[in-house]
């Protein structure tokens, strides 16, 4: 779904004490511009800030993301969120039928709802979405505006206490709060699998090795440079870290093998070193089962060796794979 389907001039409702003057732009039905006292706005920041400090920045979230979870801090009603919220659903486009798929749909939503995921021509994730609800279709679509036409490393490194700035609690019960969250975890499920899907497909065109190709990459999964080689390797990992080392030490034999927790360096994040949050990682790894193989081809053994690690809770691998001529 084209972000261009719901304006991003966004509609609010809120107490006529917050109303500046009516804009000399004409609305339309997607547009309704409204401002807010700059103090306002500043002052709420500045609130959640200082009491939040564990929440992810809102300057990592993507811009639209951003400018929604903004417009929200600047309402203070929690009936006014909630209109918003039933004003996107009513302009969400609806899903094609065909869509509707048992692999496409949410679980654990109190309504149906659907979510789907493909690339652009630029390789950015565009979402689509729909519910039998207009309120979760409302929370569907605020994630589909605020996550759409964005790279899948953009998508994947949202975390869900973003939820918490937008100050939903009041407005939904429980069960919306969590399907709101599970919505965000299968888009950036998706996203992931189109990523992994893309380099499949692109494998024999993308880099391949030369006399210098065992050079640090990300892979696009994370923001995150490679690994500093004159770091060593963190003791005390947790269950998903000894695991990702037991799996690579059996399938790769590597003479070299560093695994790296850095889920602790992710504000918002709730992984910590050694617990259930693990969620970002750095590997380097010297192997001879790299030889003859391309730098695509050696992240995607990689990533096909942990595919239960990324479907279950990892978000972020950043690899520097190496053969042993190369070190």
């Amino acid at each position: 779904m084209s972000s261009s389907s719901i304006s991003t001039s966004l509609r609010i409702f809120t107490a006529k004490s917050l109303l500046a003057p009516k804009p000399t732009r004409p609305p339309s039905f997607f547009y309704r511009p409204i401002t807010f006292p700059r103090n306002l706005l500043s002052k709420t920041l500045v609130s959640v800030s200082s009491t939040s400090t564990s929440l992810q920045p809102i300057e990592e979230l993507p811009p639209k993301l951003q400018e929604i979870v903004k417009l929200f801090l600047s309402v203070q009603e929690p009936k006014a969120k909630y209109q918003q919220l039933l004003f996107y659903g009513k302009n969400l486009k609806p899903l094609e039928t065909q869509f509707k798929t048992r692999e496409n749909k949410v679980e654990g939503c109190v309504s149906q709802v659907w979510v789907r995921a493909y690339l652009d021509e630029q390789k950015n994730v565009v979402f689509e979405a729909d519910s039998d609800s207009v309120l979760t279709k409302g929370l569907a679509a605020l994630l589909v505006q605020g996550l759409s036409n964005r790279p899948v490393e953009d998508i994947v490194k949202v975390s869900p206490d973003f939820a918490m700035l937008l100050g939903l609690q009041q407005s939904l019960t429980p069960s919306r709060n969590n399907g709101f969250l599970n919505m965000l975890k299968l888009m950036q499920k998706k996203a992931l699998e189109l990523f992994l899907e893309a380099e499949r497909l692109d494998e024999d065109s993308e880099l391949k090795i030369g006399s210098g190709g065992g050079e640090n990459s990300s892979v696009g999964l994370s923001s995150e440079v490679g690994v500093d080689e004159n770091e060593t390797n963190s003791s005390g990992l947790g269950s998903r870290g000894m695991r990702i080392r037991e799996k690579l030490e059996k399938e790769l034999r590597p003479v070299e093998l560093e695994v790296e927790d850095i889920s602790y360096q992710h504000a918002g994040h709730a992984g910590v070193r050694g617990s259930d949050g693990e969620t970002h990682f750095n590997v380097k790894i010297v192997s001879e089962e790299f030889e003859g193989k391309s730098l695509v081809k050696r992240h995607r053994l990689i990533y096909g060796l942990l595919q239960e690690e990324l479907e279950s809770g990892l978000h972020a691998l950043s690899i520097v794979a190496k053969t042993p001529s190369e070190v």
